[in-house]
């Protein structure tokens, strides 16, 4: 990876500078070209290639520009050996990310009232964009609900363009929202209430998400969403990611669907 990175640092013809900052898994680097961001990204040879009007640059397109976030610039995608990888160059964020090294909250940012605005009024105007990737897929809905919630699978999702991954390390203060790679037709509340189970830890801020996201949380509609994420998660759990979320989690589960949450027997289901 760091080679990859290297060479595509060179081909854009960029000097990198600073720590490389690593991604899930060590499947992505990235590194500060000035007042820039370069962004590898590696996967199988089975997945290049990029879809149209998906992930970062689709986003650029179709996402209107009063929804903060980095710029991109170019992007550079080559295929070796067993391997694709694809390169982002986007602008640097410069405000400090709220959560660095977690995507769950541990304590309290103490974010004033505009950034919660400025929150809202960017999911408002992605709700607006067109969509193309569905995020989520039904199929997963119908297994995950009865494995990791107890319940059965709603018979209807409604969706709504969102981003898609929506947790602390993905936000920063003043607002930006990084990482658009799974954006796009989301189930309605699903990012607010991704973003509030990654909130449980820190009850005034869950609260306060519940609280600027009532009109959509409050909705059997939304309510949906929100066990959609909560199932994400506790399926995240099962493969042992979230220990200390776990039980919150569990109890927001039967807080909304009145079920204890089973044990699962075993968590690969693919979304």
């Amino acid at each position: 990876m760091e080679t990859a990175h290297a060479n595509a640092a060179a081909t854009l013809e960029l000097n990198c500078t600073g720590s490389p900052v690593w991604g899930f898994l060590g499947c992505t680097i990235s590194r500060r070209a000035g007042g820039l961001w370069l962004r590898v990204a590696s996967t199988s040879k089975a997945n290049a290639g990029r879809r149209q009007g998906e992930g970062v640059v689709g986003a650029s397109i179709l996402v209107p520009d009063d929804v903060p976030r980095p710029k991109l610039h170019d992007v550079l995608d080559w295929v070796e050996g067993l391997y694709a990888y694809k390169t982002e160059l986007t602008d640097y964020v410069a405000h400090p990310v709220i959560s660095p090294d977690r995507p769950d909250l541990a304590r309290d940012p103490g974010l004033p009232d505009e950034w919660w605005k400025s929150l809202r009024d960017a999911l408002g105007h992605l709700g607006q964009a067109a969509g193309v990737r569905t995020t989520v897929r039904p199929g997963w809905i119908d297994k995950a609900f009865p494995q990791f919630l107890g319940i059965p699978a709603p018979e209807k999702v409604e969706r709504v363009t969102g981003h898609g991954d929506l947790h602390w390390g993905n936000l920063t203060a003043p607002l930006a929202i990084l990482d658009w790679e799974r954006w796009g037709q989301v189930p309605v509340g699903y990012d607010p209430g991704l973003l509030h189970a990654n909130s449980l830890l820190v009850p005034e801020v869950a609260a306060r998400i519940r609280a600027e996201f009532a009109p959509v949380l409050d909705t059997p509609t939304g309510r949906i969403g929100e066990l959609v994420a909560l199932a994400e998660m506790l399926q995240a759990v099962a493969r042992g990611w979230y220990p200390e979320l776990a039980p919150l989690l569990a109890n927001r589960a039967v807080e909304l669907t009145g079920v204890q949450p089973p044990v699962p027997v075993k968590s690969e289901v693919s979304a």
